[in-house]
């Protein structure tokens, strides 16, 4: 045994590791150094014996000291390998505030993972836009997690290299003490909101080497700058898929390395993408209780940029029904493969993907809303359900950000404008996970995005080439940000809400639908890879050139509108009467928004008592006193009434929730005459 190279003698040991010899043989005797006796002598394994002298060295000295595989392995995806190599030469040029942008579903944590090796000086912070990422991020760095940890995966780093660290833990309250005995220490932007003052100044301003901060454009300002400023010697890297935050602020940070959309599409790292867009050759429009006039196709495309438009278009019924259908025609071809897709919305408001639910369920399509007002339990029952496949479509407003982590979605439906680029692409970036990893030509690789040629978001796509091709004009544009300022009367929440919106339309007439590739892929680039393929399948390789000309086609292409999905008439009735229940709790709500009285209070019940309501709240009176209402202007048990009918209501809800609101205001009126 004590031949074999692995392992040395007491003598080799000592010089290897330059003790004297009864140094050696006194710690190895005490147990506090790797070793096993054999009859009368000492061996020493040469792996523990490193990984013991890592653990010896200062924090400092950790990673640097470890002997890791990333240039030549093959088993790193192209942007990380390349994002690492960038990243280790501009801080060896002295430089100490990196930005790395790289798309979706490209191997952010992988990068992530990466970046200390041979450059951290210390302990390094990660930093997570939300739970579900830093849970994702402590499985990848978590060295005892056999199945996940990114090192062994990729094989990174070696057993030998891990037996030592390096090691993570999550900074959660009352555990600084983990953090001291940690090489990586992770959290996410929310903590950091709430309890920055709490942890932050139990560390010393050295703490921290290295932060690495994960989805930066989500970079809580106030936040994110105390955790700099208190470690204002430590290497800052960002790591986004969009190089400006939500806030429309540019982050702060030289761009390091960027990973084009095109290259990762070409990799099979990302799904490729296609969108189409409702093309109406009339569309009528007008305000609320007025006809209003015809617009032409010119006419739309003219409108479009303009705010009160655009808004009217997604708020409307006939164009969100125009969308639906031109959806689940890409859903439907894209599920010809076997696979089960699924498609994913975006709403303008909850009640607008209610709206957009009952459309797909019309059409039997399994839908349902997710949003923030929920509790964690109905989240996480919708999205259990989008996970096993019972949901075909999933209506979303502002969740399901980055980390959500679903290959299957493969159609994002628009309904809502985007005045700026980035919540486009990260809306987009929930469609872009690939099916089959690696494999940028197999069926289940395409996604598709549907919207409504009046929302205007072709510009947000032309936008997004721009952004593909670095056209520093674009930056200007875009990171001084086109989205709207609000209202004064909005901001400051004294403005008056109302049950339904000022444009209106009535109409329209879709005879087709504008269709173009989300990317733009240089020539070159494609017939480079062809020709690689082509070799692959043991044909010509110079034929290549001429197939891709051959298969060029126009940047936008014009095909014939879908045909309209039938609507199954139970579910049609099911949905409308649904709508019309959930709607009743929203009037109720606005109704108490609109006369200044609080949820919780009784005024209704017990001093408006001319309204003859007697609910334990003035919510509850509110509803009773809409559902009373409704009923009355049903004129029959809701039961019996027909689609129709209850549609009649919802298109009248701001007239009746007016009526309701002059109801209460003289009953108020009235008892304070009284008290007077």
């Amino acid at each position: 045994m004590t031949t074999d190279s692995k392992w040395l003698s007491l003598e080799a040991t000592a010089t290897y590791l330059g003790m004297g010899k009864t140094a050696l043989y006194a710690v190895a005797r005490e147990g506090r150094i790797p070793a096993q006796k054999i009859g009368k002598k000492w061996v020493f394994e040469k792996s523990e014996l490193d990984a013991w002298v890592r653990a010896k060295l200062p924090l400092e000295s950790f990673f640097l000291n470890l002997d890791f595989n990333i240039e030549d392995n093959d088993l790193l995806r192209e942007p990380q390998r390349d994002g690492y190599l960038r990243t280790y030469e501009f801080f060896r040029s002295g430089k100490n505030k990196a930005i790395l942008q790289i798309p979706v579903g490209c191997g952010k944590t992988g990068l992530a993972a990466l970046l200390p090796l041979g450059l951290a000086e210390g302990r390094v912070l990660v930093i997570a836009p939300s739970l579900t990422i830093k849970e994702g991020l402590y499985e990848a760095l978590d060295i005892t997690n056999r199945q996940k940890c990114f090192w062994r995966k990729a094989d990174v780093l070696s057993n030998d290299q891990m037996m030592s660290g390096p090691l993570a833990c999550t900074l959660d309250s009352g555990n600084i003490s983990v953090a001291n005995k940690s090489h990586i220490v992770i959290t996410n932007i929310q903590q950091l909101s709430t309890n920055v003052d709490k942890w932050l100044m139990q560390f010393p301003d050295n703490f921290f080497d290295m932060i690495v901060v994960d989805e930066a454009h989500h970079s809580a300002a106030a936040s994110w700058q105390k955790v700099v400023e208190r470690f204002p010697s430590a290497k800052i890297i960002l790591l986004t898929a969009t190089p400006f935050r939500s806030d429309r602020q540019e982050l702060d940070g030289e761009l390091v390395f960027r990973y084009s959309f095109r290259s990762a599409i070409l990799k099979g790292y990302i799904k490729r993408l296609k969108a189409s867009y409702v093309a109406p050759s009339e569309i009528e429009l007008g305000f609320r209780d007025e006809r209003g006039r015809k617009y032409s196709l010119d006419e739309v495309l003219k409108l479009k940029d303009e705010e009160w438009f655009s808004r009217g278009v997604a708020l409307a019924r006939p164009c969100n029904q125009h969308i639906v259908d031109s959806s689940l025609e890409k859903l439907e071809e894209l599920r010809q493969s076997g696979t089960q897709h699924q498609l994913i919305a975006v709403a303008c408001s909850i009640n607008h993907a209610r709206e957009i639910r009952s459309l797909y369920q019309e059409r039997g399509f399994n839908a349902d809303v997710i949003h923030s007002q929920q509790t964690d339990d109905e989240q996480a029952t919708i999205l259990g359900a989008l996970r096993n496949g019972t949901l075909d479509c999933i209506v979303q407003v502002q969740m399901l950000g980055e980390g959500f982590d679903h290959p299957k979605l493969s159609v994002a439906a628009i309904f809502r404008p985007f005045r700026s680029l980035a919540p486009y692409i990260q809306f987009v970036g929930r469609i872009m996970r690939v099916v089959v990893q690696n494999n940028p030509t197999h069926p289940d690789n395409i996604g598709h995005i549907v919207t409504h040629l009046g929302m205007n978001l072709d510009e947000r796509l032309k936008e997004f080439k721009e952004f593909e091709n670095d056209d520093q004009a674009f930056w200007i544009k875009v990171i001084g940000g086109d989205e709207p300022e609000l209202p004064t009367a909005v901001r400051d929440g004294s403005a008056r809400l109302t049950a339904a919106e000022g444009v209106v339309v009535h109409g329209e007439v879709v005879e087709s639908l504008w269709e173009e590739d989300f990317t733009t892929v240089e020539d070159a680039q494609i017939v480079e890879d062809f020709r690689e393929r082509l070799k692959l399948f043991g044909l010509d390789p110079d034929q290549a050139e001429e197939m891709v000309k051959q298969a060029r086609v126009a940047p936008m292409r014009k095909r014939d509108p879908v045909e309209p999905f039938m609507v199954q008439p139970q579910r049609e009735w099911e949905e409308a009467r649904k709508r019309l229940y959930e709607e009743a709790k929203r009037l109720a709500n606005l109704l108490l928004n609109n006369v200044d009285l609080s949820i919780s209070g009784t005024e209704l019940t017990y001093k408006f008592t001319s309204l003859n309501i007697d609910g334990m709240n003035n919510y509850v009176s509110a509803l009773m006193i809409v559902n009373h209402e409704i009923n009355k202007r049903l004129g029959k048990d809701r039961a019996q009434a027909s689609v129709e009918e209850f549609r009649q209501i919802l298109d009248n809800r701001d007239e009746l929730l007016q009526m309701l609101v002059r109801r209460v205001l003289k009953a108020k009126a009235e008892y304070e005459q009284k008290e007077a």
